[in-house]
C-alpha cells in the first residue's frame, strides 16, 4: 500500500505501537520501503525521528531495531504523564479558545452517552481525542507534542483495561472541562491529576523486562496502519 512519503514515520510508529514489529526486531530500510510503497529516503528519515523518540535503537552489526524498554522506563512514562497532563489542563484554563471548549464539550457528551451504552472501543478513541484536544488548548506546542509522544509510548508499553466505572470516568472528564471553561486553573489541575491517577491503575505492562530479540516481523492483519496520521 503506497502512502505519502511524509506519512511514513507515522505509519511505522503506528505499526510499532500495534505490535506489528516486535521489540528487538530489525527494521531494514529495504523491507520498510517495500511495505509502505516509498523510496528508502523517507524511511531513513523516519527511522532517525523514531530513534530520537525512543521507539527505535541502532545496534552495531544489526542496524535499526525496535527498542526494548525496561519496566522502569515504562513506569517513568506514567509518572511523566501524571505530572504534565495536570499542568497542561491548568494552562488550558487560561488559554483555551471557544473552539477548544466546543470540541471538549462535544467529546464529553459523546463519551457519557457511549459510557451508558457500554461501548468500550468508542470510549478508548474518544478518550484519546479528549486528551489531545485538552493538550492543544494549553497553547503550548512543545507540551502538546510531548504529551502526544507519551500517549504513543504508553499505548505501546501498556495494555489498558476499561475503567471499572466508565460513567464515573467520563464524569471526571466533564469536571475537567467545567474547570477549564471557568478559567479555574487550580481546579482544572486538581481534577486532571485525580483522573490521571485513577486511569493509571488500569494500565498493565505488555511485557516483563526486556523482551526476546527476534528478526521476525509479524504479518499485520490489516493494511498499513495509517489511522494515526492526524497526530
Amino acid at each position: 500500500m503506497r502512502i505519502p512519503a511524509h506519512s511514513v514515520c507515522t505509519a511505522i510508529r503506528d505499526d510499532i505501537v500495534a505490535g506489528v514489529y516486535e521489540r528487538g526486531s530489525r527494521l531494514t530500510e529495504e523491507l520498510l520501503a517495500r511495505r509502505y510503497g516509498v523510496s528508502r529516503v523517507p524511511v531513513r528519515e523516519a527511522l532517525r525521528t523514531l530513534e530520537a523518540e525512543g521507539f527505535v535503537v541502532t545496534r552495531r552489526h544489526a542496524g535499526a531495531c525496535v527498542a526494548e524498554p525496561t519496566e522502569q522506563e515504562a513506569s517513568d512514562l506514567l509518572e511523566m504523564r501524571m505530572l504534565l497532563e495536570p499542568r497542561g489542563a491548568s494552562r488550558a484554563a487560561q488559554r483555551r479558545t471557544e473552539a477548544h471548549l466546543k470540541v471538549l464539550r462535544g467529546l464529553v457528551r459523546l463519551g457519557q452517552e457511549r459510557a451508558r451504552r457500554g461501548n468500550s472501543e468508542d470510549l478508548r478513541s474518544l478518550g484519546g481525542w479528549f486528551h489531545e484536544t485538552l493538550a492543544q488548548a494549553s497553547g503550548s506546542q512543545a507540551l502538546t507534542a510531548t504529551l502526544t509522544q507519551l500517549r504513543h509510548k504508553i499505548a505501546w508499553m501498556y495494555a489498558t483495561e476499561a475503567p471499572a466505572d466508565p460513567v464515573e470516568s467520563w464524569a471526571e472528564h466533564g469536571a475537567i472541562v467545567d474547570a477549564v471553561a471557568r478559567g479555574d486553573g487550580e481546579r482544572a489541575r486538581a481534577a486532571t491529576a485525580l483522573h490521571a491517577e485513577r486511569a493509571s491503575a488500569a494500565h498493565r505492562l505488555r511485557f516483563s523486562g526486556a523482551g526476546e530479540r527476534t528478526d521476525r516481523v509479524r504479518t499485520s492483519q490489516h493494511p498499513v496502519n495509517v489511522t494515526g496520521l492526524r497526530n
